[in-house]
């Protein structure tokens, strides 16, 4: 589920978390791609698994140190989201491969980077799309912003890399 890339070039090389995520066929819309909204979903599953301790920890990425839900004391919000569609996702059986990265660790913020590809081992490779996610922890306790913990600095600074450069600024 991890590796070093550097497919586009644009960027250092950084590890990248390869989350394997599988379309469902409602993600599909009338024009038989993935629709907008269904992509905020495939990127929330992938985030979800790279990032929550799983009941198996040898399941889970070095990256998944966060307990899920309230009582694990932390809450993950998102304060902002960009995503940037490169092409139309076509249905496909096999997983796509959404590859993820930090563009920033900041006190109680982290900025979550992710590119859609096409499956793994599937010629030739497309990148779908791209996209930012700004990401508060929050205690839950007191709903108010908390800082990154030494556990989780550690587990997500091999993945730490250059932010997003969207090709389509306005």
């Amino acid at each position: 589920m991890t590796d070093s890339d550097d497919d586009d070039g644009r960027r250092p090389a950084a590890g990248r978390l390869h989350v394997p995520i599988h379309l469902r066929w409602g993600d599909l819309d009338a024009f038989n791609h993935v629709n907008n909204t269904s992509m905020l979903k495939l990127l929330e599953e992938a985030r979800v698994r790279a990032f929550w301790r799983a009941e198996d920890a040898a399941q889970a990425p070095p990256t998944a140190v966060l307990d899920a839900g309230v009582d694990g004391g932390v809450l993950t919000l998102i304060a902002r989201q960009e995503i940037e569609y490169v092409r139309p996702v076509p249905y496909l059986r096999e997983p796509l491969d959404v590859q993820m990265w930090f563009g920033n660790l900041g006190g109680s913020s982290i900025e979550v980077c992710y590119e859609v590809h096409s499956p793994a081992g599937l010629e030739p490779r497309a990148v779908y799309a791209r996209s930012t996610a700004v990401i508060v922890l929050v205690d839950a306790g007191t709903g108010r912003p908390r800082r990154l913990s030494d556990e989780q600095r550690q587990a997500w600074e091999p993945y730490l890399g250059s932010p997003i450069d969207y090709a389509r600024k306005r």
